[in-house]
């Protein structure tokens, strides 16, 4: 259950990018498709949101975000180099202004002594700037997962009305 703060997010968001002419894309790996559930509760997101990838597995951020393999050997698919090589990616397959990502352990396994379970990597890639995050979360899997999806569109509100 998300709070009463996401859904006012995510008007906001459907506000601030019609009134802008702006278009966003999103790339989730461990929210698995919260964040544009989230996105598409709301009545006119079709109006901005152009599309929504899930790349779970290391070959699909390859293959539909362009994040590379160097990338993901050397940092891993949790780092915040993924998140950017994720939400630039979406950003420009899909030819839309703002591209978001999140990568991470939600739990209950997974995650490293430097990044343990919890540990979750947001990206958002507006007009070719690039802002990530490290969250540092707790909770069930779900939580952690409902948690990073909120943040984001959190942190996108305050990017987009910032433009």
């Amino acid at each position: 259950m998300f709070y009463t703060d996401t859904y006012k997010n995510v008007e906001n968001i459907v506000n601030i990018l019609t009134k802008k002419g702006l278009t966003l894309s999103a790339a989730e790996s461990c929210t698995g498709g919260m964040v544009s559930s989230a996105i598409v509760d709301y009545p006119g997101a079709s109006n901005v949101f152009i599309d929504g990838i899930v790349s779970y597995a290391n070959e699909a951020k390859m293959k539909f975000l362009g994040v590379k393999s160097d990338t993901l050997e050397k940092y891993s698919a949790v780092s915040p180099q993924t998140a950017e090589e994720m939400c630039r990616g979406v950003a420009l397959r899909s030819n839309t202004d703002i591209g978001i990502s999140t990568t991470g352990y939600a739990g209950p396994v997974g995650g490293t002594k430097e990044d343990p379970v919890g540990t979750v990597y947001i990206g958002i890639y507006i007009k070719g700037k690039v802002y990530t995050e490290r969250l540092s979360l707790s909770g069930t899997r779900t939580e952690v997962r409902q948690r990073a999806t909120e943040i984001l569109l959190e942190r996108l509100v305050n990017k987009i009305t910032a433009l």
